[in-house]
């Protein structure tokens, strides 16, 4: 049985979307990047951290299998999470205008017996963005709760000029990488 290690609408969808049955578990973990710290190793040392969680939420069920995700908006090295307010979304949104930034999903799978992760990195280029367009924006709450102050998948969509990857990894949970990784588990869609 899988067991999705996340509170995300946008990772429930995307699994109900490629049609497998899972459970959904609330876990706490720190997400707080130490120094030194690559972004990728951030990103797949949270998910890592959201899936065990999971796991040792579940006790002893010996077929659980708990998939933990996280995805991060990556400029300069510098790690873009989700905005305290109006005027850090406003911020970010300024950084990424007129830029191309990387979009790091990690999804790790792990059971009783094994651990496997698969990572998905994708560039996204953004327009360049006037002051009204990106008030506009803020002002639709959109940003909040969002990795780097946008959903693609929304009213976001408009902001990306350009995007090399995977939609769904920008989305928060790569698709062909998740179905690929879940077949590897013997978890098939319905």
């Amino acid at each position: 049985m899988l067991h999705l290690a996340s509170q995300s609408p946008r990772r429930r969808q995307l699994l109900e979307q490629i049609g497998v049955d899972f459970v959904v578990l609330d876990v706490e973990v720190t997400e707080q990047r130490v120094p030194g710290e690559s972004p990728q190793a951030y990103v797949s040392r949270v998910a890592h951290d959201k899936a065990r969680a999971g796991l040792v939420g579940l006790g002893s069920m010996q077929d659980a299998v708990v998939l933990g995700a996280d995805t991060e908006v990556v400029l300069d090295d510098e790690v873009f999470g989700k905005p305290q307010n109006a005027d850090d979304a406003a911020a970010m949104l300024r950084r990424l205008s007129g830029r191309t930034h990387a979009v790091i999903s990690v999804v790790w799978l792990v059971s009783a017996a094994r651990e496997q992760s698969v990572e998905c990195v994708s560039q996204v280029h953004f327009a360049t963005l006037d002051e009204p367009t990106i008030a506009a924006y803020v002002a639709t709450g959109e940003p909040f709760g969002k990795a780097g102050a946008y959903a693609i998948q929304g009213r976001g969509a408009v902001l990306v000029e350009h995007l090399q990857g995977s939609y769904s990894g920008v989305m928060g949970l790569p698709v062909f990488e998740t179905a690929r990784l879940l077949r590897g588990f013997a978890i098939a869609p319905k």
